[in-house]
């Protein structure tokens, strides 16, 4: 075999000479495997890369991220200074505005003309370690006093430092314990509130414990109320008729009293009527007055025929022979009809499971300054007032025309059906006597005592607080009307949006819309980005 057609074994090398190498054509750089040439490493190193195209972008992508981290600290610190100075501009998206002050507190706050201190007895940042409701309170705190118009001041007291400041305040029970939260002060006049007046809280827990755990916020109502008392010149004087077993009235006396007016129990065997008073109550007594005191309380009313006095009467619910109070009733043309009202008029029931508890409807009288007269009173085991003289006498409080009287003793004879007069029943009634120089002497007579129980006066849903105290401010010519605050729970966390097309519209805008819309701009930079 010739060397020309020499076939080389794998083990086999060829053998080159340097003739052979000069003769060689020049040897291309090894590249990959397609045959592309490797860069060639470049000098200049670090300096280099600087000075290239991907430095300088990825200079300008952090210059930007940082200008943008910058704005966005700033306008956070802005934002915060802006909220502090400004506490309204917090937004509350809760369900029911818990961190929002409600329309009445910023009527009340906005219009007041005395300058009123808010002293909390605990530092501020004591406050917001108590837990989430007195984060609430304190937020409210702040709104409150930047609604006023700079008429209320807000003041943080560290008793501990200073116990010299409950000096200055005697007729406040410091050694009742640590139970104060706060204290309001306007010129001479003060008011202490404690913890349970301005939070709700679980009873049975705190009467098994000892601890409270907190429910709700009722600090609203607790300022306006305590600031409508220290702000109030002449108060009001109000004489509660005891001593005739009659049935607890403490909620409808703390009424009286939130909404600035003196209170004060008097028994008639062995005291005279206030000449101070303008009004005098007799709440639901299982016993009657004798003759004397039934003498006493229409020489009141006559007030040597000048008058500007009012009775409040509320019957008991159980049958109770009272020929002296009915009788006085008489000279006012009224008379408290036997037996309780029944409701069949299913709109008018609060439950379908008794007729005895309804709603009623408003007469034209004490109706026009009510804040809302669309929220009904509710009573419960009520006597018809049967008006006897229509000329001295009115109706306050109506049942519908299907109500009728079952009587104290019924037997199996009896047919409600023919009970029913056809006709509306008076749940309340007011007797009116006038002078000639117009001033006029009132008795008011409300069927059910227990339509001013604490339970019924604190469900929202009904009027009668601020019924009650609209009829009292109206004839004691006060501009202050009753104010009824709602407590704030925070047990919800939703957002405060219940319209159903409100609720379709964000559905679609932040489940659809903003991801979608997203995800197009994520795929059209990195399609641009691969494409360069």
């Amino acid at each position: 075999m010739n060397e020309e057609n020499k076939v080389l074994t794998p083990n086999e090398t060829p053998e080159t000479t340097v003739e052979d190498t000069k003769e060689t054509a020049p040897v291309k750089d090894a590249g990959d495997k397609k045959g592309n040439k490797k860069p060639k490493k470049k000098k200049g190193g670090f300096k280099a890369f600087l000075k290239s195209r991907k430095a300088r972008h990825g200079s300008l992508a952090i210059v930007i991220v940082a200008v943008v981290v910058a704005i966005v600290i700033v306008l956070n610190v802005i934002c915060g200074l802006l909220v502090d100075r400004f506490p309204d501009l917090k937004l509350d998206l809760t369900a029911n505005k818990s961190f929002a002050l409600q329309d009445d507190t910023i009527d009340y706050v906005s219009h007041l003309n005395k300058d009123v201190t808010l002293n909390i007895l605990m530092p501020e940042n004591e406050v917001e370690n108590q837990g989430t409701y007195f984060i609430q309170a304190k937020n409210l705190l702040d709104k409150i006093k930047s609604n006023s118009n700079g008429k209320i001041d807000l003041k943080y007291i560290d008793l501990t430092s200073t116990p010299t400041f409950t000096s200055n305040y005697p007729n406040v029970d410091w050694n009742g314990g640590n139970n104060y939260f706060m204290l309001v002060e306007c010129g001479k006049q003060y008011k202490a509130l404690k913890v349970d007046e301005c939070f709700e809280y679980d009873e049975q827990a705190y009467s098994y414990y000892g601890q409270y755990q907190f429910t709700g916020t009722t600090i609203e109502q607790a300022i306006v109320t305590a600031i409508l008392n220290v702000t109030a010149d002449d108060k009001v004087v109000v004489d509660m008729i005891k001593g005739n077993n009659e049935q607890d009235y403490s909620a409808i006396k703390t009424l009286l009293e939130n909404n600035a007016y003196e209170v004060n129990e008097i028994s008639l065997v062995t005291q005279d009527i206030d000449d101070k008073a303008e009004f005098i109550m007799i709440y639901a007594p299982s016993v009657d007055l004798d003759e004397s005191a039934v003498d006493k309380i229409s020489k009141w009313l006559d007030n040597d025929g000048k008058y500007g006095r009012t009775l409040i009467y509320v019957p008991c619910a159980d049958k109770v022979d009272t020929p002296n109070i009915d009788a006085l009733l008489d000279q006012w043309g009224m008379q408290v009809d036997g037996g309780y009202v029944f409701e069949t008029n299913t709109d008018y029931l609060i439950s379908n499971s008794s007729a005895f508890a309804f709603i009623t409807d408003y007469s034209d009288y004490y109706k026009d300054n009510l804040k809302n007269s669309k929220i009904p009173v509710a009573v419960s085991d009520a006597h018809d007032i049967i008006i006897k003289d229509s000329e001295m006498a009115h109706s306050l409080l109506t049942t519908s025309d299907k109500a009728g009287v079952q009587p104290y003793d019924v037997d199996e004879e009896w047919n409600y059906q023919d009970a029913i007069k056809g006709e509306p029943l008076n749940i309340a009634a007011e007797g009116v006597k006038t002078n000639n120089d117009e001033k006029s002497s009132r008795v008011l007579v409300f069927g059910s005592y227990a339509m001013f129980s604490e339970v019924i006066m604190s469900y929202n849903s009904f009027n009668n607080s601020a019924y009650f105290m609209n009829v009292v401010n109206t004839i004691a010519d006060k501009d202050d009307t009753g104010i009824t605050i709602e407590s704030k729970s925070l047990e919800s966390a939703e957002l405060g949006v219940t319209d159903v097309t409100t609720q379709s519209v964000m559905i679609a805008i932040f489940v659809f819309i903003l991801p979608a819309a997203i995800l197009a701009a994520g795929l059209i930079v990195w399609l641009r980005r691969r494409n360069r």
